[in-house]
């Protein structure tokens, strides 16, 4: 589901500059996948704490997740733009001058140890301490800004850092409300209690329950408003309660987690990918627990009737005991900087 120009509508620049972008969201995937969870799951053994598994329920639409922060889980927001955010955006996509990555700015948080040593080329995507740099930053509260250069045409750069997104829930629900065409013009023209019930699916569209802590709640936001700006748009949270990775995009949600298989599980896996036990372990596995293995498990969800705006446009009722998402793809992806082993399919949601 794309809320972008698609590729087919695109000049022959544009199309090659989508295709930089893709190219490098590669490579955030990655970085992101190995912080958010490997390195998640490395902060629990350094100080000798069971890591917490996601259980297969919390993975389903409408999923309650336990509301328990774990400090070991890193917890971060990123916005990846094609594009670049226009000023008459900072309204409510808060970037100004004293949160820009300048050197000057920098030195005013001194948990950045590198600092000192900072060039202003590092903040830039296609430099090799890019991404060094970029998880000195991630610790920060708020969000990181990833845009297009405003000089270039295919250059992408780390703006900005601490960014808030200040748009209220009720004006996100609202322009969502109007997309799917379940009011017309105003979030309470069908009463309170209509509106108290759409916030609810605002949450359920965007994957995430209704009472998300701050970053989760500030992507989903993010995610709804940034349809305002040409181009696509990703953007990557990771939270201390839920220990998943949640990528919001133009093609709709995907959560990433970590998941132990046994024995048996890793035969069948291994025999339907036509891999050795061997193989499966060496480029999947990030970690051993007994006679489990630890791998990265990703499900991509699908959105409902319900949850698609309706033929012809005309106005609808709300139901909110209808499900909007529905779990499109199960599968095991290789570890970050695997690159000749492709996902495997692997179903155990409703198994």
């Amino acid at each position: 589901m794309e809320f972008c120009c698609p590729r087919d509508a695109l000049s022959r620049d544009e199309k090659l500059r989508r295709s930089y972008y893709e190219v490098l969201r590669d490579e955030m995937d990655q970085f992101v996948i190995e912080y958010s969870l490997v390195d998640s799951y490395n902060n629990f053994l350094r100080e000798n704490k069971r890591y917490p598994f996601v259980e297969t329920r919390e993975m389903k639409p409408r999923a309650r997740i336990p509301s328990v922060e774990f400090e070991c889980q890193n917890s971060f927001l990123i916005l990846f733009l094609e594009d670049h955010v226009d000023d008459q955006h900072k309204k409510y996509i808060r970037f100004f001058d004293i949160n820009k990555t300048t050197k000057t700015n920098l030195l005013k948080h001194k948990e950045f140890p590198s600092v000192m040593d900072f060039n202003r080329n590092v903040k830039f995507l296609e430099t090799d301490g890019f991404f060094d740099f970029m998880k000195s930053l991630m610790p920060v509260d708020y969000a990181l800004l990833i845009q297009r250069d405003m000089n270039s045409k295919s250059r992408y750069a780390l703006t900005h850092f601490h960014v808030r997104v200040d748009w209220p829930i009720a004006d996100a629900a609202e322009d969502l409300a109007i997309y799917l065409r379940y009011i017309s013009k105003d979030l309470y023209e069908k009463g309170d209690k209509y509106a108290e019930n759409f916030q609810k699916k605002f949450f359920e569209y965007h994957g995430v329950p209704v009472m998300a802590g701050g970053r989760r709640t500030a992507a989903i936001v993010a995610a709804q408003y940034l349809r305002k700006i040409r181009g696509i748009k990703t953007i990557y949270v990771g939270s201390s309660e839920s220990r998943a990775l949640l990528k919001l995009g133009e093609n709709g949600l995907s959560k990433f987690v970590l998941a132990r298989f046994s024995r048996d599980e890793v035969r069948e896996i291994a025999k339907s990918a036509m891999i050795t036990q061997n193989s499966f372990t060496k480029n999947y596995a990030i970690a051993r627990e007994g006679k489990k293995l630890v791998c990265i498990f990703n499900v991509n969800y699908d959105y409902t009737c319900h949850s698609l705006p309706p033929e012809g446009g005309r106005l609808r009722d709300l139901n909110p005991d209808t499900n909007w998402l529905t779990v499109s793809l199960e599968q095991i992806i290789p570890r970050p900087g695997v690159c000749k082993y492709s996902p495997i399919p692997f179903k155990m949601i409703y198994t």
